[in-house]
């Protein structure tokens, strides 16, 4: 008897981030609230996918995995209507023929160094519930670094990395939305990198 060949659909979904693509999955590629950032090649050795398509595609300059998707960032001298239909096609062919996207053991991504005290949890919980979800939607994650005397430190990933109109959405939308919920925030700063 013959086997079922996994059915693997890809489209993909702009984002603010000019540079970068998101490639959709017809199925999950990570747990639920897990994410993987990989902003070059040399971060990606338990990430063969990500290192393949590094390698193949020497413009990228970045690949994050999260839910069902794929976010690529693309360095400017490549135009997306060029080499869209390459990589959703490589992508296609790796996750059909059942290869690795990751070979290390996911484990659950909050950060055990977060003493989580009451201000801490409900910042959280207001990152899960109402700015990761739009977050995700474009491609990206955010994720509460710390938290010292009522500045929040965040860091971005995926499209958000670089993206020109990050600094106006942490501020306008992510810091005011923190402050209303979460009167002991002051500021929201992003992590460099």
């Amino acid at each position: 008897m013959e086997e079922a060949v996994k059915v693997v659909n890809i489209y993909t979904e702009s984002n603010p981030n000019p540079n970068s693509l998101k490639f959709v999955a017809n199925f999950m590629l990570m747990p639920t609230g897990v994410s993987r950032d990989y902003p070059s090649i040399s971060d990606t050795k338990n990430a063969p996918l990500a290192r393949a398509l590094f390698e193949k595609f020497t413009f990228i300059s970045g690949v994050f995995y999260m839910s069902n998707f794929i976010t690529i960032t693309k360095d400017e001298r490549v135009d997306w209507f060029e080499m869209k239909p390459q990589i959703q096609q490589f992508i296609k062919e790796w996750l059909q023929a059942e290869k690795s996207i990751i070979t290390e053991e996911i484990t659950d991504d909050v950060d055990a160094e977060l003493t989580d005290n009451d201000t801490e949890a409900k910042i959280r919980g207001v990152l899960e519930e109402y700015i990761q979800p739009a977050v995700e939607m474009d491609g990206g994650a955010i994720k509460l670094t710390s938290y010292h005397e009522g500045v929040v430190t965040v860091t971005l990933q995926g499209s958000c990395s670089g993206c020109p109109s990050s600094t106006i959405t942490l501020k306008n939308g992510i810091e005011n939305l923190l402050k209303r919920m979460v009167p002991e925030v002051k500021e929201v700063v992003a992590e460099e990198d």
